[in-house]
Formats: structure tokens, sequence, C-alpha cells
């Protein structure tokens, strides 16, 4: 059942739309996303929290949600912005609608939105303060203060909200198989908001990795005696994370690769009287390879 809703932005511009999911208000940093599928990964993506995000392609919800896609336990963004909003799904994989899968998460969409409009705004003046909320519990004005009111994601240490409480080993492989290993290899895995996906591609080619938290000092990780030590990449800003930036040095000093480069590395680099070209030639940066190759890399570099 679809709602009245809004989304605010902190300038002061409002658009008014079909709210689905949650009646509720939200607030957060607005962004776009151009990805053509895969929006139940997004949502539930640890890198999105505090933040409300605009999908480009005019059709979500039509594949609905199922139980094998989830980047995490929860829904991590503060709202969903869509053109047209499907609460029909067809597809064989398909367990609920979108909109039930916002509800039972508790967060709030709005749908029949110009999103091209929106995303140019963004392009031109980049990622802005936004609040998007049920017309049932929150009038225009109050929807625009309290878009103003957001602080924003600059200096705000997120990592250590979304990272895991406990310590847990992960061997489950890739979807359609998701098969099971058991075979242990010393890989430490820091969670900074880590999505399952990548642990899955880990899995796939070393077996059984370690997932620590975030703020795991360095001289507990040196009793695993791993021989690499990934680092997943996370939401708000890496600036204040000091715990991860002096974890990262002693790594790096200690000579004990990576595999991996999130924004936070540039940090404890900048901290360190390092030649940056020549300390990450031990780094490697898994999004801009293959599968193939950080295989490769793997049996070569961390045998």
């Amino acid at each position: 059942m679809s709602f009245k809703a809004i989304l605010a932005f902190e300038d002061g511009s409002v658009f008014h739309g079909k709210g689905f999911g949650k009646e509720k208000y939200d607030v957060g940093e607005l962004v776009f996303n151009t990805s053509m599928t895969g929006y139940q990964e997004i949502v539930t993506d640890p890198s999105y929290k505090k933040q409300i995000i605009t999908f480009t392609h005019p059709h979500i919800g039509n594949t609905g949600v199922n139980k094998e896609d989830n980047e995490s336990k929860t829904i991590h963004a503060s709202g969903m912005v869509v053109k047209n909003f499907c609460d029909k799904p067809s597809n064989w994989r398909s367990k609920a609608t979108l909109g039930e899968f916002l509800k039972k998460n508790e967060v709030i969409g709005i749908s029949d939105v110009d999103t091209r409009e929106i995303t140019t705004i963004l392009r031109e003046k980049g990622a802005m303060n936004c609040c998007i909320a049920s017309l049932s519990v929150i009038s225009d004005k109050e929807a625009v203060a309290k878009a103003k009111a957001f602080e924003g994601l600059k200096g705000m240490d997120l990592a250590k909200v979304v990272s895991t409480d406990k310590e847990y080993k992960w061997n489950e492989g890739v979807w359609p198989e998701n098969n099971k290993f058991n075979d242990e290899y010393p890989v430490v895995a820091y969670d900074y908001g880590i999505k399952e996906n990548i642990l899955r591609l880990l899995s796939e080619h070393v077996g059984s990795v370690k997932v620590v938290n975030a703020k795991t000092p360095f001289e507990e990780i040196i009793k695993y005696n791993p021989k690499g030590i990934f680092l997943s990449n996370g939401p708000g800003d890496p600036e204040p994370c000091d715990y991860a930036i002096e974890n990262i040095k002693k790594f790096l000093e200690n000579k004990i690769k990576f595999i991996d480069i999130p924004v936070i590395i540039e940090h404890a680099l900048n901290n360190m009287k390092l030649t940056k070209n020549n300390t990450l030639r031990s780094i490697l940066a898994c999004d801009k390879l293959t599968r193939d190759q950080i295989s490769d890399y793997i049996k070569i570099r961390w045998k």
C-alpha cells in the first residue's frame, strides 16, 4: 500500500511522490547508483550506511527479493529513490516484494519522482544531505529542516558501527553451489563494512577466512601468523578511523601483505615515512582485477 511521500534537500528543494516500505522519516547523504540490476545487494551493502540511494534505472522491484543475494544481514541504506516501483515481481527466485523487504527492515522508499533530474542535481552539486519521509509523519517544512540539520558524513566513523561484534570464520563459496570449504589458510579479513559476496569469492580461493572486528589490534592479529590481510571497504569517513590507520601502519612496517586498497590505507601511508610506490607493490586492488587474476595473485604471492 503506497502513501504520500517527500524527498527534501538541504537547499530547500522538494520532490513529492509515492512512498513504499516503512512509513517514517529518515535523513542521510543522497547519492545515485547506475546499476541496472542488483538493487537487493546494493541496499544491503554496509557501504551505504547513512546514505539515501537514487537508482537511475527506471524500473526497480521487478525481481523481488530472495534469501541468497543479501550482502549483509540487514538493509543499511537510509532510503531508496526510484522512478517506477514494481510491487508485483516476476522471478523464480523471488520470496518477497521489495516493499515487504523494506517494511520488514523499517526502511522507507519513494517512487514516481524524476530520478533523471535528481541525478543531474547530484552530478552538478555533488552528494547532498536529504530527508526522505512519509507525509503522514512530517510536513514539507519539517522535512527540509531535518535535511539541513543533518551533519553529513565528514568526520563520521561508521566502520565501527557496521563491523561485526564478534570474530567468525567464513567458508561458504559463491552462488549457486555455495560450496563449503574447510581448508585453513592464514587470511584475516578486517570488517569495516564487508560484503558477503567478497567473502564468498575469497573463500573460493583460500578456503576458510577469519573475519574480525574493525578495531581488532595488530597484536591480536599477529598471533594468527597471517600470510595476508584483507581490508574491506566500508561507509563513512575513513579519516577518523585512527585504530585502523595505526594497525595498517604496523602491518606495512612488518611487511605483511594486503589484498585490496580501501581509501583508509592512503591515510596510513600519508602518515608514514615510506615511499608510497614501493609500499604499494605488495598491495593489491581487488576490484580492478578479474576473479582469475585474484586467484593467481593469491597462489603466487601468498604461498
